[in-house]
């Protein structure tokens, strides 16, 4: 008569917890996806709550001035249009990309590049005029929910165009392997984030607040 003796190894083989392949290591490249899908996730917390700050500060005006008096509808919709078109240029780049022509990337990217810079530039001076008559953030809740808001989606765009910099440089020397467009694709849906938050920043912030 025989006995055998069963082990947790048996139980619990190495296969059930290594990839088909037998290697044990994980994916790199899904473990940075995974991680700016993550990013991107908190992101959208962070600006959901602002977005919820604003709107409660939204009328609390403590007597200084209110959206009407201080927002132009006109030279925001061209920030916006600025934006907006910067997105299409982007998506060329990526289209430029999946060709492997070089040229087409670095093109779509300087022209993306400069509609951000124009963005940045007319965000900031609007800034600087509302400082200038008294309405800064220190003015009212109002302001301060939305220079809060709105700044922190500029200060994303400013981070944008340095990325924007960075794969510039990496395309130019690296060329378009598949690390430089796995990065590139990783930044167009970045940027293309970005235009979606404006467009609720343009509508809850600038249109709801000229109306």
């Amino acid at each position: 008569m025989s006995t055998s003796t069963t082990t947790i190894d048996d139980l619990f083989p190495d296969e059930l917890f290594s990839p088909a392949d037998g290697h044990g290591d994980h994916d790199p490249e899904a473990n940075v996806a995974f991680g700016f899908w993550a990013y991107l996730m908190s992101d959208c917390l962070l600006f959901a709550t602002l977005f919820a700050t604003f709107v409660v500060f939204s009328g609390s005006f403590a007597g200084g001035p209110t959206g009407r008096q201080l927002f132009d509808l006109g030279g925001t919709l061209k920030e916006t249009m600025l934006l907006l078109t910067s997105s299409i240029t982007c998506g060329f780049a990526i289209l430029g990309m999946q060709r492997q022509a070089r040229r087409h990337v670095m093109g779509w990217l300087a022209v993306t590049f400069l509609l951000g810079l124009g963005f940045v530039a007319m965000e900031v001076s609007e800034f600087a005029h509302m400082v200038a008559i008294g309405a800064g953030p220190d003015r009212s809740a109002f302001l301060s929910g939305f220079f809060t808001l709105v700044a922190t989606h500029g200060l994303h765009v400013m981070a944008g165009l340095v990325w924007m910099l960075v794969m510039m440089g990496q395309v130019s020397f690296k060329g378009l392997s598949e690390p430089v467009c796995s990065r590139l694709r990783r930044f167009s849906m970045f940027w293309h984030f970005l235009d979606i938050v404006w467009i609720g920043v343009f509508t809850v912030v600038y249109l709801k607040g000229s109306l």
